[in-house]
This record gives structure tokens, sequence and C-alpha cells, in this order.
């Protein structure tokens, strides 16, 4: 029997799931959450085997929801559904030790055996997932992605410098060649640029 936490912002989708998913294999939905505060909530308190959260929610989206369940719960197991996986985000949640990734319209019975992969303690991700993950042309590193997030969120060069504990100068370097590689001439068209081009 492996357990879940069955997170997801379309009520169609996610009942859906919660009915099939037991149908297709030895799986119990403890909990249902239709956001990212509801899954962290819901993940804490019934510690499921296996958390299967959708990537797009209102709020706190899934990689946010992922990041606040692994400072409590570092050795939960995640599943991660996705419509279009962004080579910034899939690169995000692998950092973030996500397992698993499957596309939102895979079959139920496919949904329910990689739950089981998981729960055995492997990973998976669909090749159409990782097929879009690959097709990855970002000039820019870690760092600068990072910095670009932060400053695409509002934050002075000060904030973004306390915010990922470094100096202001380092942060205005990353910033600076940021901006060279995407031909920008501020840090918000940089973070802005990056983002368009699913960089982030």
């Amino acid at each position: 029997m492996t357990t879940i936490v069955l997170a997801d912002d379309e009520a169609l989708l996610r009942t859906a799931l919660a009915t099939l998913l037991p149908m297709e294999g030895d799986i119990t939905v403890l909990a249902e959450a239709s956001d990212g505060a509801t899954a962290v909530e819901a993940t804490l308190r019934h510690q499921p085997d296996v958390l299967v959260i959708d990537l797009e929610m209102p709020g706190v989206d899934g990689l946010g929801a992922v990041a606040q369940i692994r400072r409590e719960r570092p050795e939960q197991v995640v599943l991660m559904l996705t419509r279009h996986a962004r080579p910034g985000v899939l690169r995000q949640a692998l950092k973030l030790g996500v397992q698993g990734f499957v596309s939102k319209s895979a079959e139920p019975s496919h949904i329910t055996s990689v739950i089981a992969t998981l729960h055995a303690g492997r990973r998976w991700i669909d090749p159409e997932v990782s097929a879009l993950a690959v097709i990855d042309d970002c000039p820019l590193t870690e760092r600068e992605i990072d910095v670009l997030r932060v400053t695409g969120e509002g934050y002075s060069v000060a904030d973004i410098a306390a915010r990922l504990h470094l100096a202001q100068g380092t942060v205005r370097n990353y910033l600076s060649n940021a901006m060279q590689k995407t031909q920008t001439r501020t840090r918000h068209e940089a973070a802005r640029y990056a983002r368009e081009h699913d960089w982030l």
C-alpha cells in the first residue's frame, strides 16, 4: 500500500485522479489540496509515502511548496505533474530533489506505476518532459539565474544580496554579466528576457 497526498488546483483533474489512482493500484489518497499552501500543510500533517503535486498552482506554486516541505521533511518523495516543463523549472525541481516528473496528460495507470517506482526508491522522468529539458540553450550560470529570479520579484540589489547571502558587489557583477549575455540595458529587462526564454 502506497499513501499519497494529491495537490492540483484543477478540481476536475484532481477529483478524477483521487478516484482513479486507487482503482489502478494499491494506493490510498490521504488528502487533497487545491493550492501550494494547503499542499504543504497536508503533506506535513499526513506524511504520505509520495506527494503528487502540480507544478503550476495559484499562490505558492509546486516548486515553492516542495521547497517548504523539504525544510521540514527532507526525505519526502515527490512526483511532479506538469503540462510544459521549461528547462529552468526542471533544473530547479531537480535541485530541490524532486524524484519524478509525469505529463498531466498521462493515463492514470501510468501515473500509478510511476508512483510505485518512486516509492521503491527509484526516479522517473517522462521522455516528453526530459526531451523538453534537454533543449536548453541558456547561457546564464546558476548564480546569474538565481540573481535574475530575485530581481524579477522586484527586490533591490541590497535585498538580493541579503536573500542570496552574497556581497552587493558580487550581485552587481552577476547582473552585469546577465545583462551582457541577454543584450539588455537593465536588470529588469534581463530578468524579463530570461523569463520569456524559459531560463528562470
